[in-house]
């Protein structure tokens, strides 16, 4: 019997443990041809997540557990989860429901037809209007930019046959990008769209500032666009500048009574390209930032505990 394993990465997430537990145990006793594993990843919770995660896998299992030293984000901790799974398959699934539980199945019947990705990506979404208006607009912006053509609407829900998480640990990166990661390694990708829910209970532990994180690094992991923007901005906006200090000093030495020097032209053009100066020195630093990263070499995560491994 193939193995099946189910990855979900958690912090704070005491509201929905327990349900999701018994969601994808009920799924897997009517996929009866597949033994499963459960591996639960905790980001080190502040609530009762870890507690209650301990009182489950003691008493099943199937359910196997990280327990991290301490938070370690949300790109590097599920990430380091998927690498821990053993089975023919392994499915990543958010905690909150926000990633339908009931597309296991159909997962599993895409995977078996020959796919070795089966992704979920997101059709129309519950959540507010504002935020899937962003997200959405951003995919589309990314995949424009990007020397990749990358999967819109897509979070990492979805399953990857074992040969594709062997890859992955190929890959040697310690701040991963999954979804740019699966356009990277080229295999053909079955795609299921679904509406997604609004989280079940609780909050998100997720702020403005990891949004833009990952967004970011999406950018700076599959685009040299910007950057190159900036070279070529800078080159033209120079020429530009040039350009317009000739012009002003003929217009001033021919007409040097009637042309007024003005203090106006000078404060309205220092402030435009010290501001442009800002956003170009920022940019750079996020590029500089991603290297860094890649040359500290730093683990995924510190695994404090294991259960039922």
């Amino acid at each position: 019997m193939k193995l099946i394993s189910v990855v979900t990465p958690c912090f704070n997430e005491k509201d929905n443990i327990k349900d999701l537990y018994k969601t994808v145990k009920t799924i897997f006793s009517q996929l009866d041809q597949y033994h499963y594993e459960h591996i639960f990843i905790d980001n080190c919770s502040t609530d009762n997540s870890i507690n209650l995660l301990k009182e489950i896998a003691q008493l099943d299992q199937n359910i196997k557990l990280i327990i991290n030293s301490r938070n370690f984000g949300w790109v590097r901790s599920p990430f380091h989860g998927l690498l821990q799974a053993s089975g023919d398959a392994v499915i990543y699934m958010a905690a909150d429901f926000q990633d339908p539980p009931d597309l296991i199945d159909r997962f599993v019947k895409k995977w078996e037809e020959g796919f070795k990705i089966v992704i979920g990506t997101k059709s129309q979404s519950e959540e507010s209007f504002f935020k899937f208006f962003i997200r959405k607009n951003y995919y589309k912006f990314i995949n424009k930019i990007s020397d990749l053509n990358l999967v819109n609407n897509f979070t990492g829900f979805g399953l990857y046959d074992q040969s594709v998480i062997k890859i992955m640990r190929q890959f040697d990166d310690s701040y991963p990008y999954l979804r740019g990661m699966v356009s990277e390694i080229g295999f053909e990708v079955a795609k299921i769209e679904f509406k997604q829910p609004k989280r079940k209970r609780g909050t998100s532990s997720g702020s403005l500032y990891c949004l833009y994180d990952i967004a970011m690094s999406g950018i700076t992991s599959h685009s040299k666009l910007p950057i190159r923007i900036v070279s070529i901005g800078g080159f033209c906006l120079a020429l530009l500048s040039m350009l317009i200090s000739i012009i002003y000093i003929i217009a001033k030495l021919i007409y040097w009574d009637k042309f007024p020097l003005g203090f106006a032209p000078i404060l309205i053009g220092s402030f435009f390209f010290f501001s442009l100066q800002m956003f170009f020195i920022g940019l750079l630093g996020e590029y500089i930032a991603s290297i860094h990263h890649q040359v500290l070499k730093r683990p995924l995560v510190i695994e404090k505990e294991r259960v039922n491994f």
